[in-house]
């Protein structure tokens, strides 16, 4: 098997060889090896790895370093054994890999550590107030809809995106597309390092989710990129630790793209989460049965109906952002609404008002 590293086709390849043996110690012994091949995805990214039976987790941990340039410390690997990965001197013969099995890989790779969001390209989108809700004008709206550059950009993106599920998508569920950056996350504090992660999360945030979930699949998407995001989600305790629900697949910036309109008469351009996409992956979700979370009428611009607007959740250390229940109240108007056979029928701008008309559990 090759031992260096190649790319071909975008998939990059690598083989990991034990060194020869000597001829003393490989007396009496057979030395031909069983090879196994891997395929897994990272930061968007495809790529493929050949390991022998005979390696140990720590080779797969050294490959995958080499691929990718993340560190064995920093790596998390996702469906590749069932429960917790064996320590390093684990044999991947007894590991009982299937051939060809996928796994995914989430990580920050060396020399591109959590810096604070300042110094992101993208951050000035994702902290901006300037905000739009053409929910308000339904000539924008159809503005947005019937612009023959959006519809093309919308084809665009469908044909690029590819999605990597982290868990099989349930039949009969409805989705939640849920927003990160100050809808379920402080940012600004967990990045300086002055709060932990736990304290930088909007409060009942595993509740909410584990109290939807048996009714929603889960896709987050955020307007950073793969690797701030991975990041965000593992320090959340989102993906890689024990919950009673499961993220079904996440999107990130580069599925966003650039649409232009109005404010006050002034021009204004901003970028948007089109549901289309999406639904052209995964026709069995569409504007009967899809929620969008976020704290950004603007993302909801190619969606109007399906946008969910929750106030933003900042200023995690102060006593009144520890009591905020509105994730505690949205779990109640989702599990609401999921008895509905068309959520076109609701307008969530109403939501609050709705559970309010609901009996008290």
């Amino acid at each position: 098997m090759p031992a260096d590293a190649l790319t071909t086709n975008d998939t990059t390849t690598a083989a990991i060889n034990l060194d020869p043996p000597s001829i003393e110690a490989n007396d009496g012994l057979n030395s031909d090896e069983t090879w196994i091949h891997l395929s897994f995805s990272w930061a968007g990214k495809a790529f493929s790895l050949d390991l022998a039976e005979s390696d140990r987790v720590y080779d797969l941990k050294a490959a995958l370093s080499t691929l990718t340039t993340v560190p064995p410390e920093r790596q998390k690997i996702l469906g590749l054994v069932k429960g917790k990965l064996p320590s390093d001197e684990g044999r991947i013969s007894d590991l009982k890999i299937s051939p060809g099995k996928s796994f995914i890989l989430i990580g920050t790779p060396a020399g591109d550590e959590i810096k604070d969001p300042s110094q992101l390209e993208s951050l000035p989108d994702v902290v901006n107030d300037l905000d739009v809700d053409v929910t308000e004008n339904p000539q924008a709206a159809a503005r947005y809809k019937n612009d023959p550059r959006n519809i093309r950009k919308i084809r665009e993106a469908t044909s690029k995106l590819q999605i990597n599920i982290i868990h099989p998508l349930r039949e009969g569920k409805r989705l939640l597309v849920l927003d990160i950056d100050y809808t379920i996350l402080d940012t600004k504090p967990l990045t300086s390092g002055s709060l932990p992660p736990a304290e930088c999360a909007r409060p009942g945030l595993h509740e909410f989710l584990e109290t939807i979930y048996p009714y929603y699949d889960i896709c987050i998407w955020s307007q950073t990129t793969w690797v701030w995001l991975e990041a965000k989600l593992v320090e959340l305790g989102m993906i890689g630790a024990a919950r009673a629900y499961e993220i079904s697949f996440v999107l990130d910036k580069t599925c966003m793209f650039t649409v232009f309109t109005e404010r006050n008469g002034q021009p204004y351009s901003h970028h948007v989460k089109p549901l289309q996409i999406i639904w052209n992956k995964f026709p069995q979700f569409s504007a009967k049965n899809t929620i969008h979370v976020d704290d950004l009428s603007r993302n909801f611009a190619l969606n109007p109906e399906e946008g969910l607007k929750i106030h933003a959740f900042k200023h995690a250390h102060t006593e009144q952002a520890q009591a905020d229940k509105e994730l505690e109240k949205l779990s109640r108007y989702m599990v609401h609404i999921a008895s509905m056979g068309d959520f076109r029928t609701v307008n969530h701008k109403d939501w609050k008002r709705i559970l309010r008309s609901l009996p008290r559990p």
